[in-house]
Formats: structure tokens, sequence, C-alpha cells
């Protein structure tokens, strides 16, 4: 099964995390299909925060991936923000 989920990086208490496509045996950080975007919690300043694919992603939904919840929070976060924007920009 492919699942869609977080993969840790960055260094020692400065996690940064890639949104990636993987079949579910492959370990968290190990081989994955495709990276979709990426997380990074302690983002500060200028500093992207969130940053997501939304049509790759809704592709391999559509073809039958299961979203980790974590990564749903953030779609949820990402589309809120996403309205938030073009409130502000009508």
């Amino acid at each position: 099964m492919v699942v869609i989920r977080l993969s840790r990086g960055g260094s020692k208490k400065r996690p940064f995390y890639h949104i990636t496509v993987a079949d579910r045996r492959n370990s968290r950080n190990g081989r994955f299909i495709e990276r979709v975007g990426f997380f990074n919690p302690i983002a500060r300043g200028q500093e992207v925060r969130l940053k997501l694919d939304s049509e790759a992603i809704g592709r391999w939904v559509a073809k039958g991936a299961q979203v980790s919840p974590r990564v749903e929070v953030l779609m949820k976060d990402a589309a809120s923000q996403a309205a938030a924007e073009t409130s502000v920009a009508a």
C-alpha cells in the first residue's frame, strides 16, 4: 500500500520534514517514490513553513494512496492559509 507521510531530516534539535509518497513497508526515512512537499516546524521570519504540491497529492490519492493523520492536518492548514491569502488579496 502506498502512503503519503513525513520523512524526518535536519539536525539534532532542528527537525525538518519532507512530505513523501512511499510504500508502507519501507522505513520512515527510507526509500520513497516521490517528494511532494516539505514542513519546517521551526521556521522563523521569512522562511517558508509549509509547501505542498497539491496536484501531485491529489493524483496519488486518486490512485489509492493513504494520507497519514499528520499530513492530513498539514493539508487542511495549507488550505486555510491559501483561503486567507485569497481573501486578503481580494
